[in-house]
């Protein structure tokens, strides 16, 4: 008799109830795991994938794990996905207040209108590298708490506060009113120094691959820098846009 809990996956990724959403991969269900502001609902695990959570967060879990194996998990997540053989139904974390997260240390990312969810979950994962405070997204033009943006993250979204801004523009005001200096990244301007930026809390404004940072949100930035690329021309004039974060990050954090 099927399971009937285990609804397989659609062609846009894993079923799951309303208000909640599938996890997988290793790293990021041990930091689900280990986050006590997460609420988990059902955790599946293959016996390799539990020895190997284990190793990273050690028993007693939260949440009790059922065994599996991997053609049920394929059922569920879809042959594509790289679930590592384990799945995590979990609610979607709670969003702080703008206010709270700059109560922490580091630099704020903003992301304006990066859409892929696999590049913010690498942005993600540079920025619990490198101490930024929060990670900024546009609220209609970013994608959702999902499992392969949270595996990408390996571990990151639960260390690194995601918050959803209805307008870019205004949270830029709003980021400038509380001391933040705002920088955009985009090759128009000078070139990104660290050394320049030393004294003060920096936002840095990431816009995505093909058009970049939009007019408003470029205008509002308090200035433009690039990466320096002694290798720049011959088709190579752009680096991605997770790549891109993790060197403007490791700048910026170069001379502190």
């Amino acid at each position: 008799m099927p399971d009937r809990a285990v609804r397989p996956a659609t062609r846009s990724g894993p079923e799951a109830p309303r208000g909640a959403v599938w996890l997988y991969g290793s790293h990021a269900i041990a930091a689900a795991l280990a986050n006590r502001g997460r609420r988990l609902r059902r955790l599946m695990l293959t016996e390799e994938a539990e020895a190997s959570i284990a190793a990273i967060v050690p028993k007693p879990w939260p949440v009790t794990a059922e065994r599996t194996d991997r053609a049920r998990l394929d059922q569920l997540l879809g042959r594509e996905t790289v679930h590592q053989g384990s799945a995590l139904l979990a609610d979607p974390l709670a969003q702080p207040s703008l206010a709270s997260v700059l109560e922490r240390r580091g630099p704020v990312l903003v992301l304006d209108q990066i859409t892929d969810p696999r590049n913010v979950g690498a942005i993600l994962r540079s920025a619990a590298a490198f101490g930024v405070a929060a990670v900024i997204a546009q609220e209609r033009n970013a994608p959702e708490e999902t499992g392969a943006l949270a595996k990408a993250a390996s571990g990151a979204l639960e260390r690194v506060p995601l918050l959803r801004a209805v307008n870019i523009a205004r949270t830029l005001i709003a980021l400038k009113a509380a001391g933040c200096w705002v920088v955009g990244l985009d090759a128009g301007g000078g070139v990104l120094a660290g050394g320049a930026l030393a004294e003060r809390r920096v936002a840095l404004v990431l816009g995505n691959e093909g058009e970049g940072l939009r007019r408003l949100t470029r205008d509002t930035c308090d200035e433009i820098a690039g990466i320096a690329m002694p290798g720049r021309g011959g088709g190579l004039d752009s680096l991605n846009v997770s790549a891109a974060a993790a060197i403007a990050l490791y700048e910026l954090g170069r001379v502190r």
